[in-house]
């Protein structure tokens, strides 16, 4: 399969979930904007990927990364979701525009909900629906030292230095 078949519409979507709940897997989402990828990323989504069997990732539109950080985003949305599907344990990148993934979480279903443990569970979007549903919400230990924020200035240091 090759990366760019990952990314999906969500109508696209609806028949994999469907598939892959036939074949009893379990499904993984979370979301996230993940402008630089960078290694505290890549353990989370392979943490969190680990906690089922297939993982669908919520990204953010470009419109939606600017509203919730200015300045941003610093690569466009087809290039943040073709590096994101190039993942192995990424199954599918589903954009969403709404300030929030719960339109996204209440079409997918998860039967696992992740975000880093930087967010506490009663904080994370669609919690409620995702316990109502019989599912978990989990967070995963973030590395620490790594953020797109934190690469942003170290490069405008280096530059004003």
């Amino acid at each position: 399969m090759w990366s760019k078949d990952k990314i999906v519409s969500t109508a696209e979507l609806e028949p994999r979930l469907t598939q892959w709940r036939a074949e009893g897997k379990r499904v993984v989402f979370t979301n996230g904007c993940f402008d630089l990828l960078h290694l505290g990323h890549v353990d989370y989504l392979e943490k969190a990927r680990n906690l089922g069997d297939v993982m669908v990732l919520g990204l953010n539109t470009d419109a939606s990364v600017s509203r919730l950080k200015p300045g941003r985003p610093l690569q466009d949305e087809v290039s943040r979701a073709r590096i994101l599907a190039s993942l192995l344990f990424v199954d599918a990148v589903v954009l969403f525009d709404e300030p929030t993934p719960l339109e996204l979480i209440t079409l997918v279903k998860p039967d696992i909900l992740v975000k880093g443990d930087d967010y506490a569970i009663s904080g994370i979007v669609g919690h409620e629906l995702v316990l109502a549903n019989g599912g978990q919400v989990l967070t995963v230990p973030l590395v620490q030292g790594y953020s797109t924020t934190r690469i942003v200035e170290r490069i405008r240091a280096q530059l004003h230095s």
